[in-house]
């Protein structure tokens, strides 16, 4: 068969040029944690429309060569001074040193900045009846009210154990993880132990700050183990793509350095307030000093949905994909007047609540009131512009809006309800171990972002089958529970003879039945009396199977492998 073309291009000659780097560190070289030394990253294929873009190198430009950067000279000030004598002699003059209110209010902050280290054991997503080998991680966080502490979520992601060391503390206590906000990268956590929280000021919000407003990175990157303090100003303020959730949100970018286990420090104003928790950077060769901080707005939220339902809900979203007005013979075809701005409607999630008043090629005039820009963007200060998919994320899951539309030259007001964004293929399965079947030496499983991953590495946007590729950008689920099955691989045995090169195939149907997700093709098979087993998968391929064969021969190859089960405990259920 013809070898499927890519759908994004040529490969980048140099991998990974552009990545989004989440921070967290793994000290200790042994080989069992030998994984958490490199710093995880994402490639800038995964970055969408929300990311920054960067400038393409010039094919016959060399490469920047990094170098050592020397310790700079002592800053000084010179003037002119005359002498008793009239002759003129040229002085040199320190400059004044820093001005220690600034230094006694970041004192407090600090003191509540704590070291975190956790061990992770993560799900083998190729092989999903096992583990991987643990490893070890350190990363920071600082204490808030209500005796809690706030990390990144990828810090913490798979966790084992996690422990806490305060500033200037040799004692390391264990903690309780509270809260994963996977798509915001928040975690909350929690200890036990009073002696912990003695002596400890939380650390107090501030305000969402200003363009060039200075802000201190606090924590405890690599290249020592004490506390360690950076300073810049907030660059940018837009919606950022947050790699760890594959989601987009407010975020700041700041050009204070942001390095391998900054993540989950405090970003703290000059007042001595927190603005935001560091939590990933942009690493190219054409940059320097772009570090990402998550805000005010998404904290805040993630702690007042957490208080409010006793467990993270997330974040809602707007279940359409949508189009700019900005060409006036489109706005005219819609039959929008010239003081009508808003965006048009192109697809609808079928699993949103909006989905059942809300029509493709609707106009959205405005989200609650305010007005849309047909660029999408909606106002935001002063003198600034943010796409409304601000003004959803600052709602909470199970909330409604008011949104008014423009269908066929009449406006149409109506009352939605947000819910979560149900993907075919999930970014992430919220710590749950992988499901899988298998039956013949088939196994059979639910693709996920972190399958393709774990499959065809950081890059998989470029090296995974063109139509997995495919339904990862496009499709959208029907249902709730809606799944794309594949048969990741073929154990061989006898019974599967000419099967063995089928892999990561999507199974279409079993038995003229369609496969909707794994656990209806486990009932199906496990209850099926017919002569055979019948897959039908993708490329017109077909599967088949002798039932009584198959399901005798099942059990040897489980012992040959060393597998406990032929199902994962999900769908035993």
């Amino acid at each position: 068969m013809e070898e499927p073309k890519r759908k994004r291009g040529r490969k980048p000659k140099v991998p990974n040029a552009e990545s989004m780097e989440f921070q967290f560190t793994n000290p200790g070289p042994s080989t069992a944690t030998a994984a958490a030394n490199d710093v995880v990253s994402a490639s800038a294929a995964e970055l969408t429309e929300g990311s920054p873009s960067l400038p393409r190198r010039g094919r016959g430009r060399p490469r920047k060569i990094v170098k050592h950067v020397e310790k700079s000279p002592e800053r000084r000030s010179s003037r002119f001074v005359e002498s008793s004598n009239g002759d003129a002699k040229h002085v040199i003059v320190p400059d004044a040193p820093p001005s220690w209110e600034s230094v006694a209010r970041l004192v407090p902050s600090m003191d509540a900045v704590v070291k975190v280290f956790c061990v992770h054991t993560e799900p083998n997503f190729s092989l999903p009846w096992q583990r991987k080998r643990q490893y070890s991680s350190s990363s920071s966080g600082f204490i808030i009210g209500g005796r809690r502490v706030l990390t990144n979520a990828h810090s913490v992601e798979h966790h084992t154990q996690v422990k806490l060391k305060k500033r200037g503390s040799d004692t390391k206590y264990l903690a309780t993880v509270l809260a994963i906000g996977t798509e915001c990268d928040i975690a909350m956590l929690t200890v036990s132990d009073d002696e912990f929280w003695e002596g400890v000021k939380p650390v107090e919000f501030g305000d969402l700050p200003a363009l060039q407003d200075a802000v201190t990175v606090v924590g405890y990157p690599i290249g020592g183990d004490t506390i360690s303090v950076t300073s810049g100003v907030v660059s940018r303020m837009e919606i950022l793509s947050y790699v760890h959730g594959s989601t987009e949100l407010l975020g700041l970018q700041i050009d204070a350095a942001i390095n391998s286990g900054n993540s989950g420090g405090p970003a703290i104003n000059d007042k001595g307030k927190c603005v935001g928790i560091a939590f990933q950077s942009l690493k190219h060769e054409d940059v320097e000093n772009i570090g990402y901080v998550i805000p005010t707005p998404v904290i805040m939220h993630f702690i007042q949905d957490y208080e409010k339902n006793g467990a993270y809900t997330g974040f809602p979203i707007l279940g359409v994909e949508w189009q700019k007005m900005e060409n006036p013979d489109l706005r005219m075809l819609m039959g929008m007047k010239p003081d009508q701005k808003g965006v048009r409607i192109r697809r609808i999630e079928p699993t949103a609540p909006e989905s059942h008043v809300l029509k493709p090629s609707d106009v959205i005039l405005s989200f609650d009131g305010v007005n849309i820009a047909n660029d999408g963007t909606v106002p935001f200060r002063h003198g600034e512009r943010i796409g409304f998919s601000y003004l959803v994320s600052q709602k909470y899951t199970g909330d409604t809006a008011v949104v008014k539309v423009h269908r066929n030259s009449k406006i149409l007001e109506f009352s939605i309800k947000l819910a979560t964004h149900k993907r075919l293929i999930p970014a992430h399965i919220k710590g749950r171990p992988p499901s899988y079947y298998i039956i013949g030496g088939f196994v059979f499983t639910a693709v996920s972002v972190l399958y393709l991953r774990s499959e065809y590495g950081k890059d998989y946007e470029f090296d995974a089958p063109v139509k997995l590729l495919d339904k990862h950008l496009h499709s959208m689920a029907q249902s709730v529970d809606e799944q794309l099955v594949v048969v990741a691989q073929v154990l061989v045995a006898d019974i599967n003879i000419g099967y063995e090169e089928i892999v990561n195939t999507q199974v279409l149907s079993f038995n003229g039945k369609p496969v909707k997700n794994l656990k209806g093709l486990a009932a199906m098979v496990e209850s099926c009396d017919d002569e055979f087993l019948k897959f039908e998968l993708e490329y017109q391929q077909i599967v088949v199977l002798q039932t009584k064969t198959a399901k005798a021969a099942t059990l040897d190859i489980l012992t040959t492998h060393c597998i406990p089960s032929a199902m994962s405990d999900d769908l035993k259920t």
